[in-house]
């Protein structure tokens, strides 16, 4: 009996990890400015996590949610753990000059770099309230903060944004 019983876990599991992988990379790939490599890593580590518990898991209302939650402070912690000198970086090729049109690629790869100088925590606030389109409420929840710490975060990351991003922010706003 428990062995069918952990089947089916396993197939539960299986089904809930191939549904949200795609929208967790997405958001990992945010909070590591880019990097699919260490995104990848991170989306790995955290479905690892999440079969680990899955028993429990499994029976709360939002899953997904709590995949986010342990997505954010899996980043954290590892960004804890680097050190300051060990930041991968790779040249980007010069972007071409732009005519009429918005070069979609060019604008993404200038917010991931812009992303990337934000503090890790910084960088998670913002993930969490304009890509994840989450409540101060749930971003302090899913970083254990208290939702000052979340709007002070936030308003310091909004400010580096726009001093990194200049001129260009019309451009992003367009799209």
């Amino acid at each position: 009996m428990r062995r069918a019983r952990t089947w089916a876990w396993t197939e539960e599991f299986k089904e809930f990890a191939s549904g949200s992988s795609g929208h967790l990379y997405r958001s990992a790939c945010l909070l590591t400015s880019g990097d699919t490599h260490s995104a990848e890593d991170l989306v790995q580590e955290t479905l690892g996590r999440m079969y680990g518990m899955w028993g429990r898991i499994s029976r709360i209302d939002n899953p997904a949610g709590y995949a986010h939650t342990v997505l954010v402070r899996t980043f954290l912690s590892q960004q804890r753990r680097r050190s300051a000198g060990e930041r991968p970086l790779g040249e980007l090729p010069d972007t071409p000059e732009r005519h009429c049109e918005v070069d979609v690629a060019a604008l993404r790869v200038t917010l991931l770099q812009a992303l990337g100088e934000l503090a890790p925590k910084d960088r998670a606030v913002v993930v969490l309230r304009y890509w994840e389109d989450r409540s101060i409420e749930e971003t302090a929840e899913a970083m254990g903060a208290s939702p000052a710490a979340v709007r002070t975060r936030s308003t310091r990351a909004l400010t580096k944004l726009r001093a990194l991003l200049g001129a260009s922010l019309p451009e992003f706003a367009a799209l």
